[in-house]
């Protein structure tokens, strides 16, 4: 997995790429977490569409920094594409409708 973060006048950009399985989710889940707590970050987007395969850590992953993000009044978006990696168990466990998803 490979993920980068980069900071604009918008907000943040967490770009993902890869799987995210039970290896790489606490990378994810620290990064998230670690752009949600800079401090003037008021929205940060995770880009999942270089995403190859997203296991239950990385769904669990995604819903800690969605968590994170309403305590801390900050909103968290996602953008998923046409990713059936990404799609289908986001979907699956309901998570589409939870989460924010803008594309």
């Amino acid at each position: 997995m490979d993920v980068h973060a980069a900071t604009s006048s918008a907000g943040c950009t967490v770009s993902v790429s890869g799987e995210v399985d039970s290896a790489t989710a606490p990378g994810l889940r620290g990064c998230l977490l670690e752009v949600l707590a800079r401090p003037g970050t008021t929205t940060v987007e995770v880009d999942l569409r270089g995403v190859t395969f997203l296991d239950s850590a990385g769904l669990s992953a995604l819903a800690t920094a969605h968590r994170s993000a309403l305590a801390s009044g900050r909103d968290l978006r996602m953008r998923c594409g046409t990713t059936r990696a990404v799609a289908r168990p986001l979907r699956i466990t309901g998570l589409w409708d939870v989460f924010t998803i803008i594309d």
